[in-house]
């Protein structure tokens, strides 16, 4: 965590008055402001002071010589530092946030995506949602489904919704009913182990059936590595980055950073890995950020790290809204993640595939 001195009781609210008055205004924050501030019963002239006090140990600035003052980074850190709670979500945007992970449907990427959205409308920041890798995800569902007369596709459906799909080259014909024998031998030997631990099981008797499921093995080791080394990271709202900065050039290398999907990946594991929920200016390290804060709250299931979800914006940042809309949606989403995909679900990502027609119209 980063160091910031103690400040005494008027001090401390006096700085919470410029960076409360700040977040608000975008203005520079002067005397008369903050001495309508609640809770600050001392005149104008004290309070002028303290500023210049407060100027001098690092938590405010004045950016030109004739304006109030506006927070440091440091002065930030202090305020982030002292709130008692992350903020509270009105009543509209907590059953907004409800009725979203209700009726969100369809496979994990589309979910995830669609939840980044959620946290940027809650906000009006960019926001991060960081896909959790599946290698550790039990398998629900396996089954083969025929393309072609020697092509077929693997669809598994795994417990935190996921859906993962890959076409197998079967390199001869294959009869609809050695795929069915199939899949029916990779559902009993993956259900419920996780995709990077499914075993080869025993010899069935069929020759076909175990090339066949010899294959689809193989895919699923693929998709297990694959989905072990590429996280994802799903970026909401960044067009609304726009209205937060003044200079362009900060708008393009902030806009630049989140297409970096690596980069992202890395500024939330490090957020949360260094034990921070806020990251402002330059504590995250990131250069081409240095003028935004990062709010990141964990993802888990069953203890276990399932990601992250975040948000990006400018340092004069409403924390407390940001941290709370960030909690809500992480613990929202760690309950959704948790909970088992409904019956229908193995159903629909099978349907979603056009089985094969052979010429003389059987399937």
């Amino acid at each position: 965590m980063p160091d910031t001195q103690d400040l005494d009781p008027r001090k401390a609210a006096i700085l919470e008055a410029v960076v409360s008055e700040y977040i608000g205004t975008a203005q520079p924050v002067g005397s008369h402001h903050v001495a309508r501030a609640a809770g600050i019963n001392v005149s104008s002239a004290t309070i002028r002071s303290e500023m210049v006090s407060l100027e001098r140990e690092g938590y405010l600035t004045q950016p030109h010589t004739s304006a109030g003052r506006i927070p440091t980074d440091k002065g930030y850190r202090f305020f982030v530092d002292q709130l008692s709670e992350p903020g509270v979500l009105g009543p509209a945007q907590r059953q907004k946030v409800s009725r979203f992970f209700d009726q969100v449907h369809g496979e994990m990427e589309e979910m995830l995506e669609r939840t980044s959205g959620l946290l940027s409308e809650l906000t009006s920041y960019a926001s991060m949602v960081l896909s959790p890798g599946h290698d550790s995800a039990a398998v629900r569902s396996v089954q083969m489904v025929g393309l072609g007369s020697r092509v077929a596709i693997l669809v598994v459906v795994l417990a935190d919704g996921a859906v993962e799909k890959r076409s197998i080259e079967l390199g001869e014909e294959v009869p609809d009913e050695v795929l069915v024998a199939a899949s029916s031998r990779l559902q009993a030997v993956a259900h419920s182990h996780p995709l990077g631990a499914v075993s080869a099981g025993g010899a069935s008797g069929d020759p076909r059936v175990d090339r066949v499921v010899a294959l689809a093995q193989s895919a699923l080791s693929e998709l297990a590595s694959e989905a072990h080394d590429h996280d994802r990271v799903f970026v909401g709202g960044p067009s609304r980055l726009a209205d937060a900065f003044d200079a362009v050039d900060t708008v393009r290398a902030v806009l630049a950073t989140l297409e970096q999907q690596l980069v992202v990946v890395s500024l939330l594991r490090d957020v949360l890995e260094r034990g921070l929920s806020v990251a402002i200016g330059t504590e995250h390290g990131y250069e081409p950020l240095s003028s935004c804060a990062v709010v990141v709250a964990p993802v888990s299931v069953d203890g276990q790290s399932a990601g992250a979800v975040g948000l990006l914006g400018p340092t004069r940042m409403n924390y407390p809204q940001a941290l709370a809309a960030a909690r809500v949606v992480g613990e929202h989403l760690s309950h959704r993640l948790g909970t088992p995909v409904d019956p229908g679900g193995p159903e629909r990502a099978v349907s979603e595939v056009r089985p094969r027609r052979r010429a003389n119209g059987s399937r």
